[in-house]
């Protein structure tokens, strides 16, 4: 990364420096979309929810404004640095990037080249099993004159990593004070802290200084209910209480005071719920709270010019929602999602009194179904019909929107970039690239990346390579073939080899090399353009070296597992050169697969003879397809590793449910059941069944008399191997 000393953008205005714009000049990066990116703006969904608020406030007609690059470029996408598990990043101003990971980890990308010696390891003080770790990263402001830094990550404080257990973990947010290209750990200054971590999923973890110069939080709603783990998801009430710190935006001083202008900070009974000293006694609402009423709000982002707020909120089973913040907003989640009651996509309107509904949502029917990045273009840097436009980003579907207002005061959606993988874009952000700014993202697809999307002329060729073998006793012969790399505008292509032991380089897209003499090697390949621009491709090569065999002992290939069971991961791993590998060169990767199309992480961790407790799907909806995925890694004495990978399935059994008269509805897991249904359910699945009191149907009020199993009213069944059935008495 080129090195400037020009003002730029923080952190998703994060840094905010109201009319303080770069000069607009081209930018020059990898990657194109399949077919290209149209810089224009492109036909928008014709998806329009009614208009909740007025359109967004175009910045100050006195801001200066650079001017535009001309039209006729196109955007392309190519890989800055890779790290496992990615989860936020940050700019400086001196151009350096500061990048998190969910195992603690900040690094530092500088001049090109990602640092490899972390400036922060948090290694030992937190927990980053499922979707716990170091989640959020901001600067000060006045980060050149005070290097502060400040961190959102979960806290094995209690000395607990379980999930759904008394006194587990926290999350909580501090602050360090950076100096260089390291942060000093003995210098944190916990701002916040107790908010609970024991769901497991579900902990925001974003962070943002507005123009009014306070520190906002996003705080997702732990997933299950506190002191009732088995009512989870839908049913989870967490964020329809001001007097804890779950489901909402929380707003407090950079010193970690809370403002006396928060909606309820003087109110009657008024806790720090966040106190670092100790949560403090009483039910009173939490005076750090901003907003409430949200499920998980992953991102959030200043608009320029304005105070507005956007807030990326993931839905459950039905929409996803930007919603405007607003100072005692109440966003309605678990009642409502979207414009609609909870787990509808028709029951919608306006929303009941005192809850306010998202400016934007988007239904799950073309599968994305999880918004995470959100970022404001910085204007000058894209053509005109960019400056300004909010753009935003779906894990699922692997997407990245605009957001387009209409001149009802409504919004609408067009693609921007399609195809970037599952798990992708959980953040973005624009920072300096070349003499100008180019969008930053990350995604958790391709083994975890940091991305840049930019403005350019001519496309950089997309470098490929494989190699006929990695690893091998000398003289170690191996064909390297970049025969699948591309241009993405047709241009032809020249191809230059380095094998990196020394040796004269070669040219053409496919070349055999015989490496002599042991050792790591990184042989590349440079691929260019008749018009000089370049990509490459790299691989590692082991010569006099094998890699180690490994394999997973348990669970085996047949195994299925109830939920609640505890799991033993073992595994066994041998080496020509070393001989069986101990158990610390041995590293497990666990994760549930959500309707086998995108990810949730679950455990990170070396070692072996680990155990773990077999999750519950996220849902009712995610019973059929999902499973987890086990992953084992063995890494020998000189760096050559060898990964696989198993799959390992729930006991799955059907369970019916119905209603007596039929065609009435009642509740499971926040999914509403209407008439006679059979659902896949997992042995050992809490189920949670609600029944109206009463309802109505076709003029007639039929009054609850009982369940089935003769069961309370709601109750909680554990799904048995035989599965089950479950019907609603009325009268």
């Amino acid at each position: 990364m080129k090195k400037t000393t020009l003002p730029l953008r923080q952190k998703r205005i994060r840094h905010y420096l109201g009319a303080l714009l770069l000069p607009a000049v081209l930018l020059a990066c990898g990657q194109p979309n399949a077919g290209g990116v149209s810089p224009s703006p492109g036909n928008p969904s014709t998806q329009k929810p009614s208009p909740t608020s007025p359109p967004p406030q175009s910045p100050p007609s006195n801001s200066p404004i650079p001017n535009d690059p001309p039209s006729g470029g196109k955007f392309e996408d190519r890989r800055v640095a890779q790290l496992y598990a990615p989860t936020d990043l940050a700019f400086a101003p001196d151009g350096r990037m500061l990048i998190t990971s969910q195992s603690g980890k900040v690094r530092v990308y500088h001049n090109g080249s990602l640092l490899p010696t972390p400036a922060l390891d948090l290694a030992g003080s937190l927990c980053t099993n499922y979707e716990r770790g170091l989640l959020g990263i901001t600067l000060d402001p006045q980060f050149a004159s005070n290097q502060f830094v400040y961190t959102y990550y979960t806290s094995n404080k209690n000395g607990n990593c379980d999930q759904n257990t008394p006194n587990g973990p926290v999350n909580r947010v501090s602050r360090f004070t950076m100096n260089g290209n390291s942060i000093d750990r003995a210098s944190e200054k916990v701002l916040l802290d107790n908010i609970p971590a024991f769901g497991g999923n579900h902990n925001g973890g974003d962070l943002a200084f507005g123009p009014d110069g306070l520190l906002y939080i996003s705080v997702g709603d732990a997933f299950c209910v506190m002191g009732n783990y088995s009512r989870c998801g839908g049913d989870n009430s967490n964020s329809r209480s001001r007097a804890n710190l779950l489901g909402k935006i929380l707003r407090i001083e950079k010193n970690g005071n809370v403002p006396a202008s928060n909606p309820w900070s003087s109110e009657t009974g008024a806790r720090f719920c966040g106190n670092p000293a100790g949560v403090p006694a009483g039910t009173g609402p939490c005076a750090e709270t901003f907003a409430w009423g949200l499920r998980n709000p992953f991102r959030m982002a200043f608009k320029p010019g304005t105070g507005d707020l956007y807030i990326n909120d993931v839905g459950q089973e039905a929409w996803e929602e930007i919603n405007l913040g607003k100072a005692g907003a109440d966003y309605g989640w678990n009642t409502r999602e979207g414009n609609c009651k909870r787990n509808s996509v028709t029951d919608c309107g306006a929303p009941p009194a005192g809850m306010t509904n998202p400016i934007f949502a988007y239904d799950h029917a073309d599968n994305c179904k999880s918004i995470t990045g959100g970022v404001f273009v910085p204007r000058g840097v894209w053509p005109k019909e960019y400056d300004n436009v909010y753009l935003f980003a779906d894990y699922v579907c692997g997407k990245i929107f605009r957001l387009l207002p209409q001149g009802d005061g409504s919004f609408a959606r067009a693609d921007f970039r399609t195809n970037l993988g599952e798990s992708s874009a959980v953040t973005l952000m624009f920072g300096p690239y070349n003499d100008t700014q180019a969008l930053y993202y990350l995604t958790y697809a391709g083994g975890g990346e940091v991305r840049r999307i930019s403005y350019v002329f001519n496309r950089a060729p997309q470098a490929s390579a494989t190699a006929s073998v990695t690893s091998g006793t000398l003289p170690l012969e191996i064909t390297f073939d970049a025969g699948q790399s591309s241009d993405p505008d047709g241009d032809p292509l020249r191809f230059r080899w380095d094998f990196g032991d020394g040796s004269a380089p070669a040219s053409g897209a496919k070349v055999t090399h015989t490496y002599t003499k042991a050792g790591t090697f990184t042989a590349r390949v440079t691929v260019t353009d008749n018009q000089g621009a370049t990509g490459e491709a790299t691989l590692q090569v082991q010569a006099g070296n094998t890699a180690p065999k490994v394999q997973i002992l348990s669970p085996t290939t047949s195994d299925t597992f109830r939920v609640g069971q505890t799991l033993t991961l073992r595994g066994s791993a041998s080496d020509a050169e070393d001989g069986a590998l101990a158990d610390a060169q041995l590293t497990w990767h666990v994760e549930l697969r959500h309707n086998d199309d995108h990810s949730h992480p679950f455990l990170t961790s070396p070692g072996n003879n680990l155990t773990i407790t077999a999750p519950a799907p996220e849902g009712l909806d995610a019973t059929e397809r999902s499973y987890v995925l086990i992953t084992l890694t063995a890494t020998d004495s000189r760096g050559a590793s060898t990964t696989v990978t198993q799959k390992l399935q729930p006991r799955r059994v059907n369970v019916s449910f119905d209603t007596r008269p039929a065609g009435l509805t009642f509740d499971v897991n926040g999914t509403a059941i209407t008439g006679a249904q059979t659902r896949v359910s997992w042995e050992g699945y809490v189920l949670n069944l609600t029944a109206p009191v009463r309802q109505t149907q076709n003029g007639t009020t039929y009054q609850f008399q009982g369940w089935s199993n003769g069961g309370a009213n709601p109750q909680s069944v554990t799904t048995p191997a035989t599965g089950g059935s479950f019907t609603a008495i009325y009268r």
